[in-house]
């Protein structure tokens, strides 16, 4: 049955990727053409370019972060573990537009600054400025896989070490870092998908990549099957960071948790670092998240002085989180299977070829994941045309990445001996999963639960393309809004977002036990 199932999984995630082929080849001799143009070779070195660099920034500034919240004595540490993750939940479109506004030629900083006689402000729409928007954006990715993987890590090989004589350096260093690598690894290979399938920020940043040269082709209407050849270089991406990212953790054991009682942490205390290590948090939390919601506070305020009609948001509100959570239900179901099958039969091909096509999709702009589906359903099934089912499909095809990553490391983490125990003792399989390995990658569930849900409520080509009519969420009318030009409308939206987007992330961290 679970066979079946993974079948079935790996038959509609690769919808997307036979779509494009198929559009592709309507027009062969042209593909090969627009493939080997010197503009396309360019366009491939500036996202391959863009992806590299942001995901290494990420991962340089989450390790540390995510340290601070799980192993050091840092105030309020709890409180910085949500505050850190909140710019997860802000749309990238969003989070461009109102970095420009402050810190671009016309913004607010520039406008202060012209008083003083400074008129040249540095150049944000560059590729350093889109890395700076992007690493801001995706660095929780890093940062919420490595605090898993740190919670998940036994306290009491820490505490061997330390009794050893190792500094806290020399322990993170030879004994932490290689068993949270995988978790790192999985936390950076989502860095690196979103990046190559952005559209928002690198449009608002004026910086070509990849979904940007697809998307102005598909709205050319001269041809879409040329536009469905440019995204056969980012499956291509995708399938080699998926094989880098498997080999690499394949070099390293993953260290198994105990069922039994978990020794508590032992917080290493800060001292003479207390200050730079709160200054460190502050500063990113300031560009990541106040600075973005202090925009649309401006901007809100502004319009509702101007007497600006903001109208009423419930039902909005209401989709939002009636798409979010069944998306996250529907792609937590099908991630556990892959996931399943990955930790169990890795030595299948069947596994080993579903874990690789469950990250295509992510790679995908969404407008050519909606425009599959759309494709299917006029065809074979018009019923789902437009429909809410169709919408889940679409994000579980899209972000099934991020539950899977989470959900094989908390997998890798149960001893197998426990489950060979309950089966000798004349549990079935299903009861084994639900009465053993269940309650021990509980928090790897409500982690990838919650990423799945913090990225659907933001996700905006698949929604405007395939939610049912008279569905609208906050992200298509926060869309709606700044594409008019009413920053105003589209500031208490958007804020709206960002808070209901907080909610699981901060239910996530208080149900921490550290």
């Amino acid at each position: 049955m679970l066979q079946i199932l993974a079948v079935l999984i790996g038959l509609l995630l690769l919808l997307p990727p036979i779509y494009i082929l198929i559009r592709a080849s309507e027009s062969i001799p042209d593909a090969v053409d627009i493939l080997t143009k010197s503009s396309t070779f360019w366009t491939l070195i500036r996202t391959v370019g863009l992806s590299v660099t942001v995901t290494a920034l990420s991962t340089l500034i989450s390790i540390p972060l995510a340290w601070l919240t799980t192993r050091a004595q840092l105030p309020g540490r709890r409180i910085w573990a949500i505050l850190l993750a909140l710019p997860l939940v802000i749309p990238s479109y969003v989070g461009a537009y109102l970095f420009v506004s402050v810190f671009g030629p016309l913004g607010m900083i520039s406008s202060w600054l012209e008083p003083l006689g400074i008129e040249a402000v540095p150049n944000v729409y560059s590729f350093w400025g889109t890395v700076l928007v992007l690493t801001l954006m995706s660095y929780p990715y890093v940062f919420l896989a490595t605090r898993n993987a740190l919670n998940n890590t036994d306290p009491a090989l820490e505490e061997a070490a330390r009794s050893l004589g190792y500094s806290p350096l020399e322990t993170f260093q030879k004994i932490v870092f290689p068993l949270i690598r995988p978790g790192i690894a999985a936390g950076a290979l989502l860095v690196a998908l979103y990046v190559l399938r952005d559209f928002g920020a690198v449009s608002v940043m004026r910086f070509n990549t990849f979904t940007r040269v697809i998307y102005i082709q598909y709205q050319s209407f001269l041809s879409r099957s040329l536009a469905a050849a440019l995204a056969i270089p980012l499956i291509v991406l995708t399938l080699l960071l998926v094989t880098a990212e498997i080999r690499l953790r394949s070099q390293h054991r993953q260290q198994h948790k105990d069922s039994g009682a978990q020794r508590p942490v032992h917080l290493q205390a800060l001292g003479a670092w207390k200050w730079p290590a709160l200054i460190y948090c502050s500063v990113i939390v300031l560009l990541g998240l106040i600075v973005p919601a202090g925009g649309l506070l401006y901007w809100l305020i502004r319009g509702v002085a101007n007497g600006e009609v903001i109208g009423n948001l419930w039902s909005a509100v209401g989709n939002t989180f009636v798409a979010g959570s069944g998306a996250a239900v529907l792609t937590l179901f099908t991630a556990l299977i892959v996931a399943f099958l990955s930790v169990n039969r890795s030595e299948t091909w069947l596994a080993r070829t579903l874990e690789k096509i469950s990250y295509v999709g992510f790679a995908l702009p969404g407008i050519v994941v909606a425009l599959a589906l759309a494709f299917f359903a006029v065809r074979y099934s018009r019923f789902l045309y437009q429909s809410l089912p169709m919408l889940l499909i679409a994000y579980m095809i899209l972000y099934i990445p991020q539950a899977v990553g989470t959900l094989r490391t908390s997998l890798l983490q149960v001893r197998k001996s426990l489950n060979e125990a309950s089966r000798s003792l004349g549990f079935s399989a299903f009861l084994t999963f639900l009465r053993v390995t269940f309650p021990l990658i509980r928090s790897g569930v409500f982690a990838g639960g919650a990423l799945v849900f913090l990225t659907v409520v933001k996700e905006l080509p698949a929604t405007l393309l395939l939610s049912p009519l008279g569905f609208p969420t906050l992200a298509t009318l926060v869309w709606d809004n700044v594409s008019e030009a009413f920053f105003a409308k589209a500031a208490a939206p958007a804020l709206l977002l960002i808070l209901v987007s907080s909610v699981p992330m901060a239910i996530l961290t208080f149900r921490e036990q550290r």
